[in-house]
């Protein structure tokens, strides 16, 4: 098995707001409450004994709602705040270990970060806030200048270079600030609810563009959400945050599908499975296969024996190569027709693995044909039929996991 390389590891992690900490834990250690420790103490217990590790170039989401720790966590993933107790390593690097200036350098060169409230510069143009932490690194001249103009080519603001700040709507601004984290190009992406402020149209955009620049941007992301809809859709893995705790960790799949408690259950159990589950989760092995080079008639035969009216055909490396349907086969062997690769239909609806089940629907209904889900170079993967697909759309999204 390969091991995945770790970019950043938070170990037994705990933030304590108050002018005594150490003397709470004492208090959690006897099982009182976080809001009990405040009012006797005044002391807030922000983050509590929080564990977890996240792999290079995966979008992690933080999701919980508001007081649940989740921007505590990511302030101190950067420093931003310190934390009480605990190991943070960024890279391998223990961030306890480093001064102010290696500080100032890891956020300059590793982490950069996307604010809620955009955190731009009025006075500034689009190209010039874009171009700011470039500025502070040292860089100038053709190459900073490329740099902004690459960043606001991903974004999808080219054109918008001279435009002042109080000319763009808020989805444009939230570009501008996504552009300043790319320009920079650190390995490491922290973003604090950065599409929370937007209007909900705006908002489904900007997740959608989101995604589709990963295919071109390839970084590790830190998400903070309190959105679980938002959470499920851009994660690769998500954390769920209740008072300060992480009360589970997983893939969206295995956040809807198997909720760690009851918490975790109500929070999705209104969640539409089509949403979430990926089409490589139901697929299923052809019924048959043909190569591109077998005799007709016998893949007539087989089709018979199976009593299916479609057969998939894939070469020697299994890459997809068509269909052939009984009646066409059998009507071109009639005709004196003896190879396969003679009637190969190459018009063939196909799909990737991680496609989600609604996306899938419209292209099942509109065809009797079962969709092929490749992958790399054309692999065929597996199949899902109409039927099997309603069925898994019908079985919902609930879940009676109890605690």
């Amino acid at each position: 098995m390969v091991e995945v390389e770790k970019e950043i590891s938070c170990q037994n992690l705990w933030k304590i707001f108050g002018p005594d900490p150490d003397s709470v834990f004492g208090l959690v250690n006897d099982g009182v409450t976080k809001q009990e420790i405040l009012e006797r103490t005044g002391h807030v217990v922000a983050i509590k004994n929080v564990s977890f590790e996240i792999h290079k170039n995966e979008i992690f989401v933080v999701m919980g709602l508001s007081g649940s720790g989740k921007s505590t966590l990511i302030r101190c993933i950067n420093q931003l705040i310190e934390p009480t107790k605990g190991t943070i390593l960024i890279q391998g690097t223990d961030l306890a270990q480093m001064n102010d200036k290696d500080l100032k350098e890891l956020r300059r060169q590793k982490l950069s970060m996307v604010f809620q409230h955009f955190g731009l510069l009025p006075h500034r143009s689009v190209a010039d806030n874009v171009a700011f932490g470039l500025e502070i690194r040292g860089e100038s001249g053709k190459g900073r200048e490329a740099e902004v103009n690459h960043a606001l080519e991903l974004v999808g603001l080219r054109g918008w270079e001279k435009s002042r700040i109080h000319e763009l709507s808020g989805g444009m601004q939230q570009r501008v600030g996504l552009a300043r984290a790319l320009a920079v190009d650190t390995d490491i992406l922290l973003m604090d609810e950065p599409f929370s402020a937007l209007d909900p149209l705006i908002r489904r955009q900007m997740q959608d563009e989101f995604i589709n620049m990963r295919t071109t941007v390839k970084k590790t992301v830190v998400f903070i959400t309190h959105d679980l809809l938002e959470a499920l859709k851009l994660g690769d893995r998500v954390a769920v945050m209740k008072d300060g705790e992480i009360v589970q960790i997983g893939t969206p799949q295995e956040i809807v599908l198997q909720p760690a408690n009851n918490y975790v259950s109500e929070f999705v159990k209104d969640v539409p499975r089509g949403q979430i589950i990926p089409v490589k989760d139901i697929m299923e092995q052809p019924t048959v296969l043909v190569g591109s080079e077998e005799n007709l008639e016998a893949a007539i035969k087989q089709m018979k024996k199976e009593e299916i009216t479609v057969a998939f055909v894939i070469d020697a490396d299994s890459r997809l190569k068509g269909i052939v349907t009984m009646e066409q086969a059998e009507e071109s062997a009639k005709k004196g027709v003896t190879q396969i690769k003679e009637i190969i239909q190459i018009d063939v609806t196909s799909i990737s693995a991680n496609t989600r089940l609604d996306d899938c629907l419209s292209l099942v209904t509109e065809n009797d044909i079962p969709l092929a889900i490749l992958g790399e170079e054309k692999h065929l993967l597996g199949v899902v039929t109409r039927s099997v697909l309603i069925k898994a759309m019908q079985l919902g999204s609930g879940n009676n996991n109890e605690e």
